[in-house]
């Protein structure tokens, strides 16, 4: 809208709208900044929110109302609700399923603790315009994971598969329960049918004819207890061969915990009992019994960790005196003396940085940088503006954000940078940024290089164009990244340089550890 108005677009603007019931907040955003555009800069846009949540509900749950509004509308950009699917997160890296879940989950409790204190004249309104959409996309956000669950746990041949098929049967019951709560009962069924599209079973942007379950595995569970363990980050599990049974490593900055998931494939239950190879190595507890699952907790003591790369076995031994030996490796390295300096740290092959955490933001003007709140999947995001301003070759003082890291690889990199989706407005061959290392040349990459339509159907699906660039790294140490300006309208969310090390996921690496130091 801003980048419409500083182009000249001030006589008419035109909204889809679509489904304009569950829209009044947006709507009511697009009206009064095209009414005002000057009153509601970038930096004033939480205030908005807040404003707007106060005239409809009063002053006293007013922030909080505005930090769910904010909230629940970030994890729906993170991918279009009706298009979900099993595969959308990750259920072993990152824990980025569980954690999606977790987070929209302790978001619908903070909704409907607020509805629960509302006066009952307040509550059909807060329904409507707050809370379900949080619960409704909170229980759709939850199928599609547990379906995903169910997937692996068939594969895997957990005793816990059939539980899961059933918590999928019953999430998407609740789905219809609230949808006709909305239609039938809220305000005496004042806005009936309202909420009767379907949303569940989408496979390309057509709407299913009906809501449809995904496919679900049932399996036939044996009476004898057998064990098996999962680990984070590795998508097998085992008995079987051990050798490849690698924790992801833990390092003495993020001082990690990872999981080790002891299930049964059988029925009858079982004792288990945890032995470390290494005194430095522990789990949260050295035996136990199971009937489904349990996870250990495997983390490190590093006032006995030894300096250096280290591997450990860890010794997990269940029934008739089955073991299963998987392995962890520590990172406990000793940096050079230098001035005082923050840097993030590369941890298990990649550093991932959001947007707005910037070692320094270099302006020419009239170009600085901006921060836009909430606009990002994961935080926010940095732009250039005025988003008028001519593009700029990027090289000596030219606007760019540095970002000071330290890389303990060397050798070729690949930097991922996530990206608002955006049009290419120039109408020339796309819109353009740069990237480089230290005193290297920047290497320009265009964003809407591949204009496709189903590469832009993906952007608008998950909310995100992910360009990536290659570069060479001399030596490990401390290194500054540089995203230099050459056009407006790019809008950046987050950088991961990926030293080999970067898993699948949907939302990238959690951001890596910031560290302190001084000489």
């Amino acid at each position: 809208m801003h980048l419409a108005y500083a182009s000249g677009a001030r006589q008419i603007w035109l909204v889809n709208v679509d489904d304009i019931k569950p829209m009044e907040f947006p709507t009511q955003f697009f009206l009064d900044y095209a009414w005002k555009p000057e009153e509601w800069p970038a930096e004033h846009l939480p205030e908005y929110t807040r404003r707007w949540a106060e005239e409809q509900f009063g002053k006293e749950h007013a922030v909080d109302i505005a930090d769910i509004l904010t909230s629940y509308t970030k994890f729906n950009a993170r991918r279009k609700p009706e298009m979900l699917s099993p595969e959308t997160y990750s259920l072993v890296d990152y824990r980025e399923a569980e954690t999606v879940v977790a987070a929209y989950s302790a978001l619908a409790a903070k909704a409907q603790h607020i509805y629960d204190a509302l006066p009952p004249e307040s509550r059909d309104a807060y329904y409507q315009l707050v809370l379900h959409p949080v619960l409704a996309c909170s229980n759709l956000n939850d199928l599609y994971v547990t379906v995903a669950k169910n997937r692996l746990y068939a594969k895997e041949g957990r005793a816990a598969t059939n539980s899961l098929a059933q918590k999928a049967h019953e999430l998407f019951d609740k789905d219809s329960t609230i949808s006709y709560y909305y239609n039938g009962v809220m305000a005496g069924g004042k806005w009936n049918h309202m909420m009767d599209q379907t949303h569940i079973g989408y496979t390309y942007w057509q709407q299913p004819d009906k809501n449809d379950l995904p496919g679900l595995k049932r399996i036939k569970v044996p009476a004898a207890a057998e064990m098996g363990i999962a680990i984070e980050g590795r998508s097998t599990s085992w008995p079987g061969d051990s050798a490849d049974a690698l924790l992801p490593e833990f390092d003495r900055f993020n001082r990690q915990s990872y999981y080790i998931e002891v299930f049964n494939r059988g029925k009858t239950p079982f004792s288990y009992s945890v032995k470390m190879e290494k005194p430095w190595l522990k789990a949260n507890k050295a035996k136990g019994r199971i009937g489904s699952e349990e996870r250990l907790w495997i983390s490190v003591d590093w006032k006995k960790g030894p300096a250096g790369k280290q591997h450990a076995a860890i010794t997990v031994t269940g029934p008739r005196k089955g073991r299963i030996i998987p392995h962890a490796s520590i990172n406990n390295p000793s940096f050079p003396q230098q001035d005082s300096v923050h840097e993030f740290v590369e941890s298990n092959g990649c550093v991932s940085v959001e947007a707005e955490h910037y070692s320094r933001a270099v302006e020419a003007q009239p170009v600085s940088w901006l921060r836009i709140p909430g606009l990002g999947r994961t935080l926010s995001a940095m732009t250039p503006v005025p988003v008028t301003s001519p593009s700029r070759t990027p090289e000596g003082k030219s606007p760019r954000l540095e970002y000071t890291m330290y890389l303990f690889s060397a050798g070729e990199v690949s930097v991922k940078v996530y990206l608002s989706p955006t049009l290419n407005f120039h109408n020339d061959q796309g819109l353009r940024y740069a990237i480089s290392f230290d005193e290297d040349s920047p290497q320009t990459i265009i964003m809407n290089a591949d204009n496709s339509n189903r590469t832009w159907e993906q952007w608008v699906a998950n909310n995100i164009n992910v360009s990536s660039s290659h570069h060479n790294i001399h030596s490990p140490g401390v290194h500054t990244l540089k995203f230099w300006m050459v056009q407006p309208g790019v809008a950046l969310q987050k950088i991961v340089v990926d030293a080999g090390g970067v898993k699948p996921s949907s939302l990238g690496p959690p951001e890596s550890y910031l560290l302190h130091r001084k000489n």
